[in-house]
């Protein structure tokens, strides 16, 4: 259940995933040099709608792809706040795949694997890369790119797996939903 794991803040604190109980979660591997680096201004205007309902987000920066949050955790939050006035809090950086995954992220991928790309500008550019990188990608519930976000239900349950090409007011009509 993710209410048994606890993750690091981006002050270094830590936060038991257990104080969130009851509340809609929303966890997101984010990355401040990517193309979908513009879906922080709508997560952020549903954190900001959403929040005192009992929307909680989980940006957790990560440098695994296409090396594009390259900064210090601090480095990252000033560019957040500075271009998108996020409000949300950010976790830590960390892999969200391979062997020093954040076990939050072992456990999510067990839940909701991955399903395929919507139609999106950027999605056969995704494809191409990942396919030369592992001809099996596909197949694999592994996270394939930045802003995959999973949704958790009020009772710990992972209701939903968005890929960055979902198209985002698909990410709040689920959220609104199960508010």
């Amino acid at each position: 259940m993710i209410y048994n794991y606890k993750i690091t803040t981006g002050k270094g604190e830590t936060l038991d995933l257990g104080t969130l109980r009851g509340k809609v979660i929303m966890v997101v591997n984010t990355a401040t040099g990517c193309g979908f680096t513009p879906q922080y201004e709508p997560i952020e205007k549903m954190y900001r709608e959403y929040h005192e309902k009992g929307l909680e987000i989980l940006d957790i920066p990560c440098n695994q792809f296409g090396r594009q949050a390259p900064g210090s955790d601090e480095e990252i939050h000033e560019f957040c706040t500075l271009h998108y006035n996020t409000t949300f809090p950010q976790m830590k950086k960390a892999d969200v795949n391979g062997e020093n995954e954040l076990p939050l992220y072992t456990y999510l991928k067990s839940r909701k694997g991955f399903e395929g790309f919507d139609e999106h500008k950027l999605k056969g550019i995704l494809e191409g890369m990942l396919s030369k990188a592992d001809p099996e990608w596909d197949k694999k519930p592994d996270i394939k790119w930045n802003f995959t976000k999973f949704i958790i239900d009020r009772e710990g349950n992972v209701a939903a797996r968005f890929e960055p090409t979902a198209d985002m007011a698909k990410v709040e009509e689920c959220v609104k939903a199960l508010l």
